[in-house]
Parts: C-alpha cells; sequence; structure tokens
C-alpha cells in the first residue's frame, strides 16, 4: 500500500509504500506518475502553439490584407471575396463596359465621386488603379445589404436607361459599373473602394495601399 508522511514544518510528503504486493504497487505508482507528467508535457507543447497561432487569428480579426487572385477571372464576370467579415467585389470589365462609363451623367449623384468613399488614387471615374479591374466592398450604403451584380444593359427588370451596374433588391438603390449611385435613391452615396494594389498583373492585395498607388 501507499503511504503519505508529511515532513516537519514543510508543505512536503514523503511517499512511503508497505512492503506487501511491493513489486504491484510501485509500477501502478510510476504508470500512475507517468500518465500525470505526460499530460502537463502536453500542456506545456500546447502553449507555444496556441502563441504562434493567436497573433494570426487576431490579425485575421483586424482586417488583415488579403490577396485575390484574378488570372481565372474572365472579361465580364466577377469574384466574391470576404475582408474584414464583408464581401469584396473584383469585376473585370469588358472593353465596353470601359468605354461606356462616362465621365458625368445626369442620372448619378455623385459622378465624380467628391465624396470620400474610394482612397485618392481612385478617385476617377472608373474608381481603380486599372480600367478594367474594379474593386469594391459589396455592401450597400443605405442599410448594410448586399447589391446583385447586374452587368447586362437595357435590363426589363431594371429599364431601358439602365446601362449595367449593381442593384440593391432590399430597397431599390442602383448603382453604376463603378459603384457611383444613381440620384434619388435610398442609399446616400457611391459604394466603398477598400485600399489595395496590384502585387503582380494577376494578384490583388485588398487592405492596404501600395508603394506606388
Amino acid at each position: 500500500m501507499i503511504g503519505y508522511t508529511r515532513l516537519r514544518n514543510t508543505n512536503f510528503f514523503v511517499i512511503q509504500m508497505s512492503d506487501s504486493n511491493k513489486p504491484s504497487n510501485r509500477r501502478k505508482f510510476l504508470t500512475n506518475l507517468t500518465q500525470v507528467m505526460a499530460g502537463v508535457g502536453g500542456v506545456f507543447a500546447v502553449i507555444p502553439f496556441l502563441s504562434t497561432m493567436s497573433p494570426s487569428e487576431k490579425a485575421k480579426a483586424a482586417g488583415a490584407p488579403i490577396e485575390i487572385d484574378v488570372s481565372a477571372l474572365r472579361p465580364g464576370s466577377y469574384k466574391v471575396v470576404e475582408w474584414r467579415g464583408k464581401p469584396v467585389w473584383v469585376v473585370r470589365r469588358t472593353e465596353e463596359m470601359i468605354k461606356n462609363t462616362l465621365e458625368d451623367d445626369k442620372v448619378l449623384s455623385d459622378p465624380k465621386s467628391l465624396e470620400e468613399h474610394q482612397p485618392i488614387y481612385t478617385k476617377n471615374k472608373y474608381r481603380s488603379i486599372n480600367p478594367e479591374f474594379l474593386v469594391l466592398v459589396g455592401v450597400c450604403t443605405h442599410l448594410g445589404c448586399s447589391p446583385l451584380y447586374k452587368p447586362n444593359a437595357k435590363s426589363a427588370e431594371l429599364g431601358l436607361d439602365w446601362n449595367g451596374g449593381f442593384f440593391c433588391p432590399c430597397h431599390g438603390s442602383k448603382f453604376d459599373l463603378s459603384g457611383r449611385v444613381h440620384k434619388a435613391m435610398p442609399a446616400p452615396s457611391n459604394l466603398e473602394v477598400p485600399p489595395y494594389y496590384f502585387a503582380s498583373d494577376n494578384k490583388i492585395i485588398v487592405g492596404e495601399d501600395g508603394e506606388k498607388s
């Protein structure tokens, strides 16, 4: 049997084992001790792993930059990714879309993007660094719904004066193919353009400004 004797004036105990079944009890004791030490070792082994992962998770929550590969994106199509818990759209505009982008128009509320809803380097009629690629936060500026991509012009749903763009079905707000809001819409402003830059011809980094932007 196993017994415990407290050392005088201390908080330490001495383990004592009786002679009866001594080898068997010793084996049990050593087995239990090994299991305890293994458990303690496992805890300490996990600590470095957690401390390594935590900054990454915190970075994601804080909105760390993301990389988007647009090599497979065809003209006229778009891609949706997530950044800071919000959808981000990347639209690859066709030559016709680029050609039909108006400098100024009576239909648009803020055609020159005077309100600050985009980085300074996208303050143009395309609202982009490269006219071929449009990068937008896909959240309506009215009540936070996600508009639909409606690139086809003269839609029966949206009218013969529709030149393509984005439509929010929640309350009917319309945006052109640069994300600029039409006049007299519930949405008060253009769609947001996030900070971004091209790391290469086919890779866009969303979430920070590039040095050459």
